[in-house]
Protein backbone atom coordinates (compact mmCIF):
# COMPACT_ATOMS: atom_id res chain seq x y z
CA UNK A 1 0.00 0.00 0.00
CA UNK A 2 2.46 2.16 0.87
CA UNK A 3 4.39 1.21 -2.90
CA UNK A 4 0.61 3.18 -4.78
CA UNK A 5 1.15 5.75 -2.20
CA UNK A 6 4.56 6.69 -2.86
CA UNK A 7 4.03 6.24 -6.42
CA UNK A 8 0.89 8.32 -6.51
CA UNK A 9 2.62 11.45 -4.46
CA UNK A 10 5.81 10.84 -7.19
CA UNK A 11 3.09 11.70 -9.85
CA UNK A 12 0.12 13.45 -8.48
CA UNK A 13 0.87 17.01 -10.28
CA UNK A 14 1.22 14.98 -13.66
CA UNK A 15 -1.86 13.19 -13.08
CA UNK A 16 -3.38 16.10 -12.29
CA UNK A 17 -2.40 18.03 -15.26
CA UNK A 18 -3.34 14.86 -17.32
CA UNK A 19 -6.76 15.14 -16.25
CA UNK A 20 -7.40 18.79 -16.24
CA UNK A 21 -6.09 18.49 -19.54
CA UNK A 22 -8.46 15.69 -20.75
CA UNK A 23 -11.88 18.17 -19.23
CA UNK A 24 -10.60 20.80 -21.39
CA UNK A 25 -9.60 18.72 -24.40
CA UNK A 26 -12.98 16.93 -24.24
CA UNK A 27 -14.79 20.52 -24.30
CA UNK A 28 -12.91 21.72 -26.90
CA UNK A 29 -13.24 18.55 -28.65
CA UNK A 30 -17.26 19.28 -28.63
CA UNK A 31 -16.63 22.77 -30.07
CA UNK A 32 -14.12 21.16 -32.65
CA UNK A 33 -15.62 18.26 -33.64
CA UNK A 34 -19.51 19.81 -33.72
CA UNK A 35 -18.40 23.11 -35.51
CA UNK A 36 -16.30 20.71 -37.93
CA UNK A 37 -19.79 18.89 -38.55
CA UNK A 38 -21.72 21.52 -38.50
CA UNK A 39 -19.68 23.75 -41.24
CA UNK A 40 -19.20 20.90 -43.31
CA UNK A 41 -22.28 19.13 -43.37
CA UNK A 42 -24.48 21.79 -41.82
CA UNK A 43 -23.42 25.00 -43.73
CA UNK A 44 -21.47 23.22 -46.67
CA UNK A 45 -18.14 24.31 -46.25
CA UNK A 46 -15.41 22.22 -47.84
CA UNK A 47 -13.33 19.79 -45.39
CA UNK A 48 -10.60 21.56 -44.63
CA UNK A 49 -12.14 24.98 -44.27
CA UNK A 50 -14.85 23.67 -41.88
CA UNK A 51 -11.72 21.72 -39.50
CA UNK A 52 -9.66 24.94 -39.37
CA UNK A 53 -12.30 27.29 -38.29
CA UNK A 54 -13.58 25.24 -36.04
CA UNK A 55 -10.19 24.72 -34.82
CA UNK A 56 -9.55 27.95 -34.29
CA UNK A 57 -12.48 28.55 -32.20
CA UNK A 58 -11.84 25.62 -30.59
CA UNK A 59 -8.58 25.97 -29.56
CA UNK A 60 -8.94 29.18 -27.81
CA UNK A 61 -11.12 27.79 -25.38
CA UNK A 62 -8.85 25.44 -24.74
CA UNK A 63 -5.84 28.43 -24.58
CA UNK A 64 -7.96 29.70 -21.92
CA UNK A 65 -8.97 26.37 -19.61
CA UNK A 66 -5.47 25.12 -19.68
CA UNK A 67 -3.70 28.74 -19.03
CA UNK A 68 -6.23 29.16 -16.23
CA UNK A 69 -6.91 26.11 -14.64
CA UNK A 70 -4.66 23.12 -16.03
CA UNK A 71 -1.52 24.94 -15.99
CA UNK A 72 -2.42 27.61 -13.54
CA UNK A 73 0.07 26.49 -10.89
CA UNK A 74 3.34 26.82 -14.30
CA UNK A 75 5.25 29.45 -14.53
CA UNK A 76 3.47 32.36 -16.22
CA UNK A 77 5.81 33.87 -19.24
CA UNK A 78 3.79 36.36 -20.57
CA UNK A 79 0.75 36.36 -22.07
CA UNK A 80 1.14 37.48 -25.26
CA UNK A 81 4.02 34.95 -25.66
CA UNK A 82 2.06 32.16 -24.58
CA UNK A 83 -0.56 32.47 -26.50
CA UNK A 84 1.45 32.80 -29.90
CA UNK A 85 3.21 29.97 -29.09
CA UNK A 86 -0.09 27.88 -27.88
CA UNK A 87 -1.46 28.62 -32.00
CA UNK A 88 1.66 27.76 -33.06
CA UNK A 89 2.02 24.60 -31.74
CA UNK A 90 -2.00 24.24 -32.31
CA UNK A 91 -1.21 24.79 -36.05
CA UNK A 92 1.50 21.48 -35.99
CA UNK A 93 -1.50 19.43 -34.16
CA UNK A 94 -3.87 21.41 -36.89
CA UNK A 95 -1.80 20.48 -39.94
CA UNK A 96 -1.53 16.94 -38.58
CA UNK A 97 -5.37 16.78 -38.66
CA UNK A 98 -5.60 18.43 -41.83
CA UNK A 99 -2.93 16.17 -43.35
CA UNK A 100 -5.29 12.59 -42.36
CA UNK A 101 -8.60 14.47 -43.76
CA UNK A 102 -6.99 15.48 -47.33
CA UNK A 103 -5.39 12.04 -47.55
CA UNK A 104 -9.32 10.78 -46.73
CA UNK A 105 -11.16 13.28 -48.80
CA UNK A 106 -8.80 13.94 -51.61
CA UNK A 107 -6.95 10.74 -52.21
CA UNK A 108 -8.84 8.05 -50.92
CA UNK A 109 -11.91 9.99 -52.20
CA UNK A 110 -14.40 8.89 -49.32
CA UNK A 111 -16.40 12.10 -48.48
CA UNK A 112 -18.82 10.67 -46.09
CA UNK A 113 -19.41 12.13 -42.83
CA UNK A 114 -18.15 8.52 -41.45
CA UNK A 115 -15.05 8.50 -43.14
CA UNK A 116 -14.86 12.18 -42.67
CA UNK A 117 -15.51 11.85 -39.08
CA UNK A 118 -12.55 8.46 -38.77
CA UNK A 119 -9.93 10.97 -40.29
CA UNK A 120 -10.98 14.16 -37.76
CA UNK A 121 -11.12 11.07 -34.87
CA UNK A 122 -6.94 9.85 -36.21
CA UNK A 123 -5.83 13.15 -36.52
CA UNK A 124 -6.93 14.43 -32.98
CA UNK A 125 -5.45 11.92 -31.07
CA UNK A 126 -2.40 12.26 -33.16
CA UNK A 127 -2.52 15.86 -32.98
CA UNK A 128 -3.62 15.78 -29.15
CA UNK A 129 -0.87 13.70 -28.38
CA UNK A 130 1.61 16.32 -29.89
CA UNK A 131 0.01 19.25 -28.35
CA UNK A 132 0.07 17.75 -24.80
CA UNK A 133 3.85 17.27 -24.72
CA UNK A 134 4.77 20.28 -26.31
CA UNK A 135 2.81 22.74 -23.98
CA UNK A 136 4.63 21.43 -21.05
CA UNK A 137 7.51 21.51 -22.86
CA UNK A 138 7.27 25.42 -24.47
CA UNK A 139 3.98 27.40 -23.36
CA UNK A 140 3.24 26.53 -19.77
CA UNK A 141 6.54 26.00 -18.47
CA UNK A 142 7.22 24.32 -14.88
CA UNK A 143 7.64 27.24 -11.72
CA UNK A 144 11.26 27.38 -10.82
CA UNK A 145 11.93 25.43 -7.52
CA UNK A 146 12.77 27.63 -4.61
CA UNK A 147 16.61 26.77 -3.03
CA UNK A 148 15.94 24.54 0.19
CA UNK A 149 16.14 26.43 3.07
CA UNK A 150 19.70 26.04 5.36
CA UNK A 151 19.15 25.48 8.54
CA UNK A 152 22.27 26.68 9.90
CA UNK A 153 22.24 30.08 7.72
CA UNK A 154 18.20 30.61 9.44
CA UNK A 155 17.33 34.00 10.76
CA UNK A 156 18.33 33.80 14.29
CA UNK A 157 14.68 33.07 15.93
CA UNK A 158 13.69 34.72 19.78
CA UNK A 159 15.29 32.14 21.11
CA UNK A 160 19.11 32.85 19.41
CA UNK A 161 21.91 32.23 21.70
CA UNK A 162 24.18 34.90 20.06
Amino acid sequence: MQILRRAYERFAVLVHELLKFGVVGALAFVVDFGGTNLLRFGVGLGPLTSKVLATVVAATLAYLGNRFWTFRHREQTGLAREYVLFFLLNGVGLLISLLVIGFVSYSLKLHDPLSYNIAQGIGLVLGTLFRFWSYKKWVFLAAPELPPIDDVKAAPGPLSTR
